[in-house]
């Protein structure tokens, strides 16, 4: 069995942080800092040569500032930020960040392996700083029992209990590109290279990896899954869980609109065309004057308080021409390249995936849809559409059965089924989930 007392410890770790070129690399990973916001925290800001490093190269880390430990749970032994090298949806180089949570102590599969799970937070914003290597000090850290959700931060200590190394990526990169699938699949991807490269550097062991996200987060963990045949093929993922998957969300937003969410429509046009001037230009000239500051300032704005913001709102008639700017062949052409899921390679890896019937925000018929190409293409799915709740109760409900599957993974007791799609009911109260 291989030794894990080495893996990620923080006198090896701050041996690669001293070897990153010095003062350049970031402060002194012991110094106790606390959190800044991603834009006011110039560690966030990647090195002038980046461009010349390889995808999933490590450009700087440094221990967490503050007391994450605190926040999440004693199951939380110490955890790292990493900027690596990735590539953004226009094929161009950029850089992301990543928050790497080291277990107080190490599960061992059956043959010896270090296990860890890459969970994408749906943080759904145009604002680099709702990031989650931020938000796990704030807005993640907070339930809502209106809702009936715990907060996430205890879900990743449920995760570190069992032993399991956490992986979670600012996957909308420094621009904060929310709906851009192809930057959120890179950065998933090279994200996990990061910490691979970290973990030959600092113990050697290998690890079983399986990626995680719900909502939001399945923009990033299903394009991950796609694109890993071609983008990293060296990448041995050991399964893909995707809940309450957001498919072609340009397609929901007259379902959106005029809702609780609206404000996540501004959030995705924001975001998609981060990347690209000349739709953020074609964007902005569409603006009703009287009201384009509002618009704007989502890119400013913490989530939550967008979508409070909006809330009920016909984000339509911020535009001059409403619907009609909205699905201008500029933008669409983003839509159709950048927010379906299923156009790309068939995923390689084991997937399960669980979805609400009467889910109100991502309907179930398009997800029915992705399920049915890549069952006909070999992939091995294991589909559970949920008879009881929606979209909110499917986050609480979903867990348990994705904890099940994931357990079966890192037990290295999964067997490869035929594809199955089955109708389930199952409600959970969020004193038990």
């Amino acid at each position: 069995m291989v030794t894990l007392t080495r893996l990620f410890d923080l006198p090896a770790v701050q041996h690669v942080q001293q070897a990153l070129n010095g003062p350049t690399s970031g402060e002194s990973i012991t110094e106790d800092i606390q959190p800044l916001p991603p834009t006011e925290d110039p560690w966030y800001k990647a090195p002038l040569d980046f461009d010349t490093k390889r995808v999933g190269e490590i450009l700087k880390i440094r221990q967490t500032p503050g007391n994450l430990t605190a926040i999440i749970g004693n199951s939380l032994g110490t955890a790292y930020n990493i900027l690596y090298r990735t590539t953004d949806s226009a094929g161009r180089p950029s850089w992301a960040v990543t928050t790497l949570l080291i277990p107080s102590s190490f599960y061992h599969s059956p043959s010896g392996k270090a296990v860890m799970v890459s969970y994408q937070f749906a943080y759904n914003s145009a604002n680099p700083d709702s990031s989650p290597s931020f938000a796990l000090y704030g807005k993640l850290a907070e339930e809502n029992k209106h809702l009936g959700l715990k907060s996430s931060t205890s879900f990743l200590d449920q995760l570190l209990s069992q032993g399991w190394i956490v992986n979670t990526p600012d996957f909308a990169g420094p621009m904060a590109a929310f709906g851009a699938t192809a930057q959120a699949g890179h950065a998933t991807l090279d994200s996990i290279r990061s910490v691979q490269n970290l973990a030959q550097l600092t113990g050697g062991a290998e690890m079983s990896i399986v990626i995680w996200g719900y909502s939001g987060g399945t923009t990033a963990t299903a394009a991950a899954a796609e694109m890993q045949p071609v983008y990293a093929p060296e990448l041995k993922l050991g399964g893909a869980i995707l809940g309450g998957m957001a498919n072609d969300l340009a397609g929901s937003f007259d379902r959106v609109n005029e809702g609780p969410i609206a404000g996540t429509i501004i959030a995705i046009l924001l975001g998609i065309t981060a990347q690209y001037p000349e739709a953020r230009a074609y964007l902005k000239s569409c603006l009703v004057p009287e009201t384009k500051d509002e618009f704007l300032s989502v890119l400013e704005t913490e989530a939550s308080k967008s979508v409070l913001h909006f809330s009920g709102k016909d984000i339509y008639a911020f535009c001059k021409n409403g619907k009609k700017d909205v699905y201008a062949p500029i933008l669409v052409e983003l839509y159709e390249t950048q927010m379906k899921i299923g156009a790309r390679s068939t995923p390689a890896m084991p997937m399960f995936i669980y979805h609400a019937i009467g889910d109100q925000v991502c309907p179930v018929d398009k997800v029915d849809d992705v399920v049915s190409k890549w069952r006909e293409d070999g992939a091995h799915i294991l589909f559970e559409r949920n008879t009881v709740g929606n979209h909110v109760s499917e986050i609480e409900n979903g867990k348990p059965r994705a904890m099940a599957w994931l357990r079966q993974i890192f037990h290295e007791s999964y067997e490869t089924y035929i594809s199955t799609i089955r109708n389930v009911t199952v409600e959970t109260s969020v004193d038990s989930a």
